[in-house]
């Protein structure tokens, strides 16, 4: 009788852990604490439950809550779908880059088949049902207290290629992001820029002086050679100061 019972302590265990996970939300058998001794009880449990559509299964060890709305069960984003991928013993390890973040953040309206990861020290290839990742090295070590940070100077650093992007607007959606952003904040995202690419840290340094010129932007403006010159196809009079940070305006 003592397997059983252990089954019957497991399933209760998984019943009252999912219990606990917010609707939309993805897990794993790590996410729900499952020791390896619990593995063949756990799968039983989730078995049920998934006869029971009180969880999905996205693929192979990955499950999620389903969350109810007006419109039938809404399916977990992106992000969401890529959890399992995007922390390693629940510390943030990655994070989506790509045509997929510049999709989310308004910049184009294109939506990529594949999705970029990005980690410092991971190459990371995911595929969760229909969604595929893969890798793409970050410039930092990517933290749950970093990672929108590297979104926006991602963003910066690939202006140029991002499709159907109206630079006008692009502009402004950035800066809005750098507005909502705190003193601690915007000095991390300067450090930050340091380590990207120059015509990255040109037009961050030109943002951001624009946006707040008591910003202390001399080390990202040192950190330019003076003979350089970046190229944007943006509008003159968007950008006012681009001289100041060698970037040359127009049509490309």
């Amino acid at each position: 009788m003592w397997p059983k019972t252990q089954d019957m302590t497991v399933s209760k265990k998984i019943d009252q852990r999912i219990l606990q996970l917010q609707d939309g939300t993805t897990f794993d058998y790590q996410t729900l604490m499952v020791e390896r001794e619990e593995y063949a009880a756990a799968t039983k449990a989730l078995e049920r439950l998934i006869k029971k559509e009180i969880i999905k299964r996205i693929s192979s060890g990955i499950f999620y809550k389903p969350k109810q709305t007006a419109f039938g069960v809404l399916r977990p984003n992106e992000e969401e779908l890529l959890k399992t991928y995007l922390f390693e013993n629940g510390k943030r390890i990655a994070y989506i880059t790509g045509l997929s973040l510049y999709n989310r953040m308004g910049l184009t309206t294109q939506v990529p088949r594949t999705i970029k990861i990005a980690s410092r020290d991971k190459r990371i290839y995911a595929s969760v049902g229909t969604v595929k990742g893969k890798p793409v090295k970050s410039y930092i070590d990517v933290t749950d207290k970093n990672y929108y940070l590297l979104e926006i100077l991602d963003a910066v650093k690939d202006f140029n290629q991002i499709p159907d992007l109206n630079a006008e607007s692009g502009i402004l959606i950035l800066t809005e992001r750098l507005k909502k952003l705190s003193q601690k904040e915007l000095d991390q995202i300067i450090q930050f820029a340091l380590k990207y690419p120059p015509r990255a840290r040109a037009l961050t340094g030109s943002i951001l002086e624009l946006m707040d010129n008591k910003l202390n932007l001399a080390q990202l403006k040192s950190s330019l050679n003076p003979l350089s010159e970046f190229e944007y196809n943006i509008k003159v009079g968007v950008l006012p100061n681009a001289l100041n940070w060698r970037i040359k305006l127009g049509l490309l």
